[in-house]
């Protein structure tokens, strides 16, 4: 039987159709393809301004009453206790991270290259080489001098107008003034102490220096302790000791009051949440807090520091 390879028009027209729809048919998933691969590029590339996550700021808190109050009756009632939800509410561009720390590893993260804030500190130039300052955030009492009652004889040739004369007494040398280690005391008694002859000092490191300083106060160990008067105040009581057991002094050259401020990490990001809370301090209700940390003073010292800390914030606030 012959065979022959010829092959009717008809059967080469189906053939050259399919092999047109094949080739449509590839060209058409190839289009898909890349439409597809496109629109995924574009996806990704615009998912980071739609899906970021915001940055992270992280509050540095350390029990410091009144102004932090981390345990007992008054737990939370401190005034930065008050001020940090209205920074925070003010603030919704960032995650708020609170991070409870002791006074040295507060000071070392400021001192990194982290996104961290300190709402409680007292300005120093020396500090301001590592920390961006807000503006004043908050009004506290000076620091001053407190003994027992049955030794405040020790102070006496030192007081010129119901002031100690802070700078006579270290140089005296023979009583040690009691001191918590690495705190800021406002930037004029901070010159007085570093000044002071070797062996004034008692200073103390741990996590509750005040209370312990206070504690061997108590038990005749130390006369003479240096702090601010709410926060001995607020020791004293947490530790049973009756106020009328202290005498505090005022210091000679330091003014009645000082300011408090926020401080961030000194980089991009916290000078930009200085940036941020200066606007927030600018507007914020200081009545309320002015009033908060006006009762933990002696009532004696609260119609004084309402009136002053009002004045101060007004000038602040003007324009």
């Amino acid at each position: 039987m012959a065979t022959t390879n010829s092959r009717s028009p008809g059967c080469a027209q189906t053939e050259l159709s399919n092999l047109k729809h094949h080739r449509t048919s590839d060209a058409n998933r190839a289009h898909h393809w890349w439409t597809w691969r496109l629109f995924g590029l574009l996806f990704l590339l615009a998912l980071p301004a739609w899906a970021q996550a915001k940055p992270t700021l992280v509050w540095l808190l350390r029990d410091l009453p009144p102004l932090t109050i981390f345990e007992g009756p008054k737990k939370g009632q401190g005034v930065i206790d008050q001020l940090m939800p209205m920074l925070i509410a003010g603030m919704p561009q960032y995650e708020h991270t609170l991070m409870r720390v002791n006074r040295a590893r507060g000071m070392q993260m400021l001192h990194e290259p982290s996104f961290t804030c300190d709402p409680s500190l007292i300005w120093s130039k020396e500090r301001t080489q590592w920390i961006a300052f807000s503006i004043p955030a908050f009004r506290a009492v000076s620091n001053g001098l407190v003994v027992r009652q049955k030794d405040r004889n020790v102070l006496a040739p030192y007081l010129i107008d119901g002031e100690v004369d802070l700078t006579a007494f270290l140089a005296n040398g023979e009583i040690k003034v009691g001191v918590v280690a690495e705190r800021s005391y406002g930037e004029f008694l901070d010159t007085l102490l570093k000044q002071a002859p070797d062996g004034a000092l008692t200073p103390h490191y741990g996590n509750d220096a005040l209370s312990s300083l206070l504690s061997m106060q108590r038990l005749g160990r130390l006369q003479v302790v240096l702090g601010y008067s709410p926060e001995i105040r607020y020791q004293a009581h947490q530790a049973q000791i009756a106020e009328d057991e202290l005498v505090f002094y005022p210091i000679r050259g330091t003014g009645k009051y000082l300011s408090g401020y926020v401080g961030c990490s000194d980089t991009p990001q916290g000078r930009q949440a200085i940036s941020e809370i200066n606007q927030l301090l600018r507007t914020l209700p200081h009545e309320q807090l002015n009033q908060s940390y006006a009762d933990w003073l002696d009532p004696e010292m609260r119609t004084d520091y309402l009136h002053q800390a009002r004045i101060f914030f007004e000038q602040q606030a003007a324009p």
